[in-house]
């Protein structure tokens, strides 16, 4: 698979579809998914943001570089503690690669050895790649696997990982996460709900892929889940940016674990957002994204119908991006209180549907 990240960081075990899926409108797509098509058999649009949006990215990064390192720190020393030099690195494509990155930098720099790292597909309601987990397989052990993502949302990704790891002997279902809202792994660099700037961002901060791709006519039985190689993107694309500014505020003492949080009314994330949906009237919980860079992408690349901000953290900074977004494509935001999260999408139901 072709990407602007170099193979030192990375291995894609993705099948390189570029030509051969046409990119559809956000609109087009969100009734398509309404109406019961997978949003994996089709592919979003992607554009180069406003100026003024990627002035406020710019600024999010600068921002919130250290906190990011700090949670990637945390995250790394739990890896290490729990695996050993023997780890292997296994990213969920795509949000997931960036964070793999740094897990692999700074267990290079702290304790001066390479990790190995690849990134692999999993789909919400088709499954993780099973050619792409064989692979693996063949040259490591299950117990050397890790699986790494950005951050947790609610856990619908997790959930499908447990049921999908089961038929591996050996593999864990445990997912490395850089923050963990939803309270429900153990290897995390934070609970809280931060920023991390490549959420800001769709393919322009992921090595210009796409995100991941599954339809029969096209990924056949022995290959790998497919993905779409954005070449017209190259001259906007800030990948190495972003790894750089997170990776030039590493610390190598050893991470203090913030205090575990207390939550007073819902014990899980998952158990927030099923209250948020009934609030709102929503009978399918999947319209509802919980966690700063949910909330942004559904903004990026869905319909939304509103955006809901803790009204405890309405004026922070790193609220800035998505006010914008939100504002960009006019789209009312409530000030509404959160327990786990600091901002929530919800995506429209399309009444035509």
């Amino acid at each position: 698979m072709r990407s602007s990240y170099n193979i030192n960081d990375v291995e894609l075990l993705l099948k390189d579809i570029t030509g051969l899926v046409e990119p559809q409108p956000t609109e087009e797509r969100e009734k398509l998914i309404q109406q019961g098509k997978h949003y994996s058999e089709m592919l979003p649009i992607e554009y180069v943001p406003t100026e003024k949006y990627m002035q406020i990215y710019e600024e999010s990064l600068q921002q919130f570089a250290k906190v990011n390192a700090k949670a990637i720190g945390i995250l790394s020393d739990k890896i290490i503690s729990q695996k050993g030099k023997d780890v292997v690195l296994v990213s969920l494509a795509r949000a997931g690669i960036p964070a793999g990155i740094l897990i692999k930098r700074y267990i290079q720099k702290k304790y001066n050895f390479e990790v190995k790292h690849y990134s692999i597909s999993i789909i919400r309601g088709r499954g993780i790649d099973k050619n792409a987990i064989n692979y693996i397989l063949k040259r490591y052990k299950a117990n050397q696997i890790v699986f790494v993502d950005g951050w947790i949302g609610k856990g619908a990704i997790l959930k499908e990982l447990k049921k999908d790891v089961l038929e591996f002997e050996g593999l864990s279902s445990e997912l490395a996460v850089i923050a963990d809202p939803a309270g429900v792994s153990s290897l995390y660099g934070t609970r809280e709900d931060i920023l991390i700037p490549s959420s800001c961002l769709n393919s322009t901060v992921s090595g210009l892929i796409s995100r991941t791709f599954l339809r029969e006519d096209i990924i056949k039985k022995n290959d790998f889940h497919g993905a779409v190689y954005y070449e017209n993107l190259e001259n906007s694309d800030l990948s190495y940016e972003f790894i750089e500014a997170i990776e030039k505020e590493f610390v190598f003492s050893d991470c203090v674990q913030e205090k575990e949080i207390i939550y007073n009314k819902y014990r899980y994330g998952k158990d927030e957002v099923e209250a948020i949906a009934k609030e709102y009237g929503i009978d399918d919980i999947n319209l509802v994204k919980p966690g700063i860079g949910e909330t942004t992408r559904v903004l990026l690349r869905r319909v939304p119908w509103k955006i809901l901000i803790d009204e405890k953290v309405k004026d922070e900074p790193e609220l800035s991006a998505l006010k914008r977004l939100a504002k960009e494509k006019n789209v009312p935001v409530e000030f509404h209180p959160l327990e786990h999260y600091k901002a929530c999408g919800i995506i429209k139901k399309l009444a035509d549907a």
